[in-house]
């Protein structure tokens, strides 16, 4: 949770986190799990970590995994730690045959940009991403088919 809310400090959203500590161990350590975290590790001390999930292209026919959070601390920063967390994580997709690594960034964020971008990323930007959260999406569900 302490790296949640350092990213979301950073991402300008921190008011937006409602996630607790259970809702946390609850998905990741449930009998069938959908969504996993890495955490990577200096010395034995937590620096960083990475969530993520697998989704599914219908024109690839295969699953994607989908990186919803990665996060180093500010101080370990440079020392690679992004890297291999990225590595490793595009090993996981390689070793579970998915077709596509997908994450988004946000457009200001100039260093994420550019973190991805050094490993031949291509941003998607015919693509615009939409969500419905909260009364919107209730008063979705909630109406009669």
């Amino acid at each position: 949770m302490g790296f949640i809310r350092e990213l979301a400090e950073y991402e300008r959203a921190l008011e937006e986190v409602i996630a607790t500590e259970r809702d946390l161990s609850d998905a990741l350590f449930c009998d069938n799990p959908r969504v996993f975290a890495d955490i990577c590790r200096l010395q034995g001390n937590p620096i960083g970590f990475a969530l993520y999930f697998y989704s599914f292209s219908t024109w690839v026919g295969r699953h994607s995994l989908f990186l919803e959070d990665l996060y180093v601390t500010p101080e370990h920063r440079g020392c690679g730690a992004g890297k291999a967390l990225f590595q490793h994580l595009a090993r996981v997709a390689v070793s579970n045959n998915c077709g596509r690594f997908e994450w988004n960034v946000l457009n200001w964020n100039q260093p994420a940009i550019d973190f991805y971008e050094s490993f031949g990323a291509q941003p998607q930007s015919e693509w615009l991403g939409y969500r419905l959260t909260g009364s919107a999406l209730h008063d979705l569900a909630a109406v009669n088919e």
